[in-house]
């Protein structure tokens, strides 16, 4: 029977844990995020990011007017540049990129197109779609950032949450993000040795916390307390850790969203590996998202902190003692009686056989077989597929 602990692990000599990053998914979306974000998107801790978009909020207000009132012009300081003029505004307010081509999908002009215009030409087109636009109202996000700026304009019932409080919510759970509570921006895996070190310092290039004009990303990892669930093939502990990131744009780029996860490392590039049990929800901006972030989101994000590791362990440990096949027959059937093709077969029997010294037996060994063979897969579609097998073997046999 394999042995299924929450562990008080002793760290290697090194000062990290040895892992097998070889087993469960690899996730590349918040290295999508690291290898995306300049320097000025990038936080060092969760007080600061907090202070930069609660600031933000602070000097935004949101309003609903009539599209047939907004008036469009030239700018006053430079001629190639649009402005706004509002109801009831005392100066004009200047579109952000991304609000302008919000505002163009709303009067269902080209953006890219209008973009290439000469402003005035520009302004014509904007303001006769605006004044027969169907929907009648708009709402606008403004800015005071030394001037006003429109960083967001949406249709009336659209549900705004605002970047600080998804921080807000991320920092009851997590405090600073930097190691006061369990949960901290992430260590670095050392591919030389196989070591996972939680404990790295943080700076720009090592940071998991984003925050831009459009958007907040957090991830955020309890790597300082590590799980086993059964042992590698050398007889180690199989060691996991939990993970979760989240995102949000209040300016409409993206809903809202959150994914909890358990790991085995975050390497350099911030790719997490060797990840089980993901799972994902997510919100859109719709009329009453603000309350459905305030009674699910923010309780499943605190529920998943709060919450024992046991039943993923529990899980683990049955799918590792469920035996499904003993002989080469027992395994090829189970696979083909599961969908996989002849093809597909051999390949994951091959892949558990070259990865674990032996062929799969077990629930468990499938789903790691799955799993290694997707990451092989240069298509995300076909690796995504295969991942969502995987996992939903794994739920069958728990």
């Amino acid at each position: 029977m394999s042995q299924v602990q929450v562990l008080d692990a002793s760290p290697d000599r090194s000062g990290g844990y040895k892992v097998d990053v070889g087993r469960g998914q690899r996730v590349g979306r918040v290295s999508s995020e690291w290898f995306s974000r300049p320097a000025d998107e990038r936080y060092l801790s969760l007080d600061s990011l907090m202070a930069s978009v609660k600031g933000r909020a602070e000097r935004s207000r949101t309003r609903t007017v009539e599209s047939a009132a907004v008036r469009v012009e030239a700018s006053r300081d430079n001629a190639e540049r649009l402005d706004l003029i509002l109801p009831g505004a005392e100066q004009p307010i200047s579109p952000t990129h991304w609000s302008f081509g919000q505002l163009a999908a709303l009067v269902r002009a080209p953006a890219a197109y209008l973009r290439q215009l000469p402003a005035p030409l520009a302004g014509i087109n904007l303001q006769y779609g605006l004044t027969n636009h169907r929907a009648e109202q708009v709402k606008t996000l403004e800015t005071d950032d030394g001037r006003m700026e429109l960083r967001a304009v949406t249709g009336p019932d659209y549900g705004r949450i605002y970047d600080h409080e998804l921080v807000a919510a991320v920092q009851r759970i997590a405090g600073n993000g930097t190691g006061d509570t369990r949960w901290k921006v992430p260590g670095v895996l050392d591919w030389s040795t196989g070591i996972y070190n939680p404990m790295v310092d943080i700076s720009a290039d090592t940071t998991t916390l984003y925050a831009s004009d459009r958007d907040v990303f957090l991830f955020l990892v309890d790597d300082l307390n590590p799980i086993e669930a059964g042992k590698l093939p050398d007889g180690s502990p199989d060691l996991y850790f939990r993970g979760f990131y989240c995102w949000n744009s209040e300016v409409g780029a993206k809903a809202l969203g959150i994914a909890s996860f358990y790991l085995r490392a975050v390497c350099q590039n911030r790719n997490l590996w060797g990840v089980e049990d993901f799972e994902e929800i997510s919100i859109r901006h719709s009329k009453y998202a603000a309350n459905r972030f305030a009674h699910e989101a923010a309780p499943a994000l605190t529920r998943f902190a709060d919450s024992s590791p046991m039943p993923f362990v529990n899980g683990i440990r049955q799918a590792r003692e469920r035996i499904v096949a003993r002989s080469d027959e027992d395994r090829t059937d189970f696979l083909r009686k599961r969908g996989f093709g002849k093809a597909e077969t051999a390949k994951i029997i091959d892949t558990v056989l070259a990865e674990e010294g032996r062929p799969p037996e077990s629930v468990f060994d499938f789903v790691q077989g799955i799993t290694a063979f997707a990451r092989g897969k240069a298509q995300q579609d076909a690796r995504l597929d295969l991942e969502g097998r995987a996992k939903k073997l794994l739920e069958r046999a728990t």
